[in-house]
């Protein structure tokens, strides 16, 4: 456990599964209180049990990250439940693959919604109550869409590039307070999104092959990131991403 981490707080949306679960228990580990931000209450309740288990302190809030007043409930239910927030990590996300013009504009509104706005909606609403300390930790999950695409991701590359930006800017905005601003590019990573692929021996060989390091990522990886970006050794990163996508983006 770390004794610099211990008793601080992480907000953690999208934290019921797949990478966010991965950070919220890597996190707990090692003394981070963890607020679950999800709609899956099960699932939620889960994660919280399991950090439970652990010796950990978890709790969950159903919220819709795209939605105004339900970030503001969740602002004033996370201060009322913790005291206070250390670190924000903007995990929700969503991605809707098809040709641009097969697009309606309700789902391009959902897909920057809820990559985009709920992000500011987040920081909106944490960021003063993270002023002040002279520490506080932000993590966007940008994606390697944010760097590089593929057909039939507009959507989501258009959104993740604008994350990309709105993390830098916050980043400068934010230095004078000790909060620093990351994004973390995840590559392929063996999540429960991924399991169709990785359960198909051939497509998942074929797939494998195009990774230079040969594997899918493991979901302790991106926690094991996120425990040291949280870390006082890593005060002096920010405005940056980190790329942790087995030299994908490299080729």
């Amino acid at each position: 456990m770390s004794e610099f981490l211990k008793g601080k707080t992480a907000v953690i949306t999208g934290g019921s599964r797949g990478l966010g679960k991965a950070m919220a228990l890597a996190l707990a580990a090692e003394g981070v209180r963890i607020a679950l931000v999800a709609r899956d209450e099960a699932a939620m309740a889960e994660v919280a049990k399991e950090i439970q288990a652990a010796g950990g302190d978890a709790a969950c809030f159903k919220t819709d990250v795209t939605d105004e007043a339900s970030i503001a409930t969740l602002e004033k239910e996370v201060l009322l439940h913790f005291g206070g927030v250390d670190i924000l990590i903007n995990n929700a996300g969503i991605n809707i693959r098809k040709p641009i013009h097969e697009f309606t504009l309700e789902e391009w509104r959902r897909v920057n919604d809820t990559n985009v706005t709920s992000v500011f909606l987040c920081c909106r609403a944490f960021v003063p109550h993270m002023k002040g300390k002279g520490y506080g930790r932000i993590f966007n999950m940008t994606s390697i869409m944010s760097h590089i695409s593929l057909p039939g991701r507009s959507a989501y590359s258009s959104s993740k590039a604008a994350l990309l930006g709105l993390t830098r800017a916050l980043a400068l905005e934010l230095a004078t307070d000790g909060i620093t601003v990351l994004g973390i590019s995840p590559g392929p990573f063996a999540t429960e999104m991924n399991l169709p692929l990785i359960n198909n021996p051939e497509a998942n060989a074929k797939f494998l092959s195009s990774i230079p390091v040969g594997r899918w990522g493991r979901v302790e990886e991106i926690g094991k990131l996120a425990v040291f970006l949280c870390g006082d050794e890593a005060g002096f990163i920010t405005g940056t991403d980190i790329l942790i996508d087995g030299g994908w983006c490299a080729q």
